[in-house]
């Protein structure tokens, strides 16, 4: 039964002229029982009967042609005076057909020749002569009823296949938007992982700079001092190439994986770490930790450990000799407060103001985005009295 179905779904023409065939012959079946008189009414029949037949043959090819075809068979039967039939069902089929696919001034003719075809038969054929008025008008709406209601039927349809449309097309945009916000969040996310890579760059690299510098200064003098800065800076280094490696397989989307296990997500425990290793290369840190640590949000650990890692590289690099830094973590009831500060020459201007003109300072910039990801403050900017400062405030909630 499914079969039969989706066959005739596929081919309505076919079904049309089937339907268009059996019209056909049961209109024969009527002129051959002698139903129209011999003569000019039987001549004209044939034709009328043709062409009732070929309206509901190509009613859903030519809905709006086909109209004006029935349109013209019914003012030739009034012409000729040959008596509806049941050809004229012909009327109703292509009624519905305009009013659900046809086009807006077809289905409004329709409409208006269904409301004046009984009157005007009632007019031509009276059903009983001599009936009074009010029987004629009550047979009138009786015939007028059926075209009526396949008219609105078809225009049910109609209205009801527009709204499944407007479904689809709305269900459709929706798929393209969430497409469209999909790839605004993966280049936000590879963003972030760029940002991932500049800071594991800047400091590491910066860490082996200032360890090389000092193995190669004391090399002759204090080879000890020498062969642990080359330590430092192996492990540094490895410690890089892991990060980087992490980094860089979640870049290569579609890629095979590489081998190697992925470290962790840096976290707040992993600053006093992070401190010992800046100790290693010279600079003096102090370290501080205020309140009741507690488990935070992976997002507000990752967010203070890269804002430690990039000030404190920003102390070596802008900080001059003999620079010293304090780093100070105090644990509120609704958040996390960061403050970094250094006695050292300090940053210039454009480091710290939105990148400057110069497209410098992207660690700051980076920062700012990460405490802005995490609905925090960032206030960063040079000390009274020389040295630089940063603080921030990362909430245990992210911002509304």
């Amino acid at each position: 039964m499914q079969r039969l179905y989706d066959f005739l779904r596929r081919h309505p023409t076919g079904v049309d002229v089937f339907w268009a065939v059996v019209l056909l012959g049961l209109s024969g079946m009527s002129l051959a029982s002698g139903m129209y008189d011999a003569g000019r009414e039987e001549i004209v029949a044939i034709p009328v009967a043709l062409g009732l037949s070929t309206v509901v043959a190509l009613r859903r090819r030519l809905p709006e042609k086909m109209l004006l075809l029935a349109i013209a068979v019914g003012l030739c039967q009034l012409l000729f005076d040959v008596r509806p039939g049941i050809g004229n069902f012909a009327m109703l089929v292509i009624t519905f057909t305009v009013a659900t696919i046809g086009e807006r001034w077809a289905s409004r003719l329709a409409l208006v020749c269904s409301l004046s075809a009984a009157a005007l038969s009632q007019l031509r054929w009276p059903a009983e002569p001599g009936d009074s008025w009010p029987q004629q008008v009550f047979v009138t709406v009786i015939m007028t009823v059926p075209f009526v209601l396949a008219w609105v039927m078809g225009d049910s349809l109609r209205t009801r296949r527009a709204y499944f449309s407007q479904l689809e097309e709305r269900a459709a945009r929706l798929e393209r938007e969430r497409e469209a916000q999909s790839k605004v969040a993966v280049a936000a996310e590879r963003a972030r992982i760029a940002r991932e890579l500049h800071d594991v760059v800047a400091h590491n690299v910066s860490v082996m700079v200032v360890q090389a510098d000092g193995a190669a200064y004391v090399m002759d003098t204090a080879p000890d001092q020498a062969r642990q800065a080359l330590t430092t800076i192996s492990s540094t280094g490895r410690q890089a190439l892991a990060e980087m490696r992490r980094l860089l397989g979640v870049l290569r989307t579609g890629d095979a994986p590489e081998s190697g296990e992925y470290v962790p997500q840096p976290d707040v425990e992993q600053i006093e770490e992070l401190i010992e290793q800046v100790r290693r290369t010279g600079l003096a840190v102090d370290f501080k930790v205020e309140g009741t640590a507690r488990p935070l949000p992976s997002g507000v650990e990752l967010t203070a450990y890269r804002i430690v890692q990039e000030a404190l590289t920003n102390t070596r690099k802008h900080g001059g000799p003999d620079a010293g830094a304090s780093v100070r973590l105090v644990y509120f009831d609704d958040g996390l407060g960061l403050l970094v500060e250094d006695d050292g020459r300090g940053a210039a201007h454009e480091l710290y103001e939105d990148g400057g003109a110069d497209g410098a300072g992207h660690g700051m910039i980076g920062m700012r985005e990460r405490v802005g990801m995490v609905g925090g403050t960032l206030d960063a900017g040079p000390r009274p009295g020389g040295g630089f400062r940063i603080s921030a405030l990362l909430p245990l909630k992210p911002a509304e």
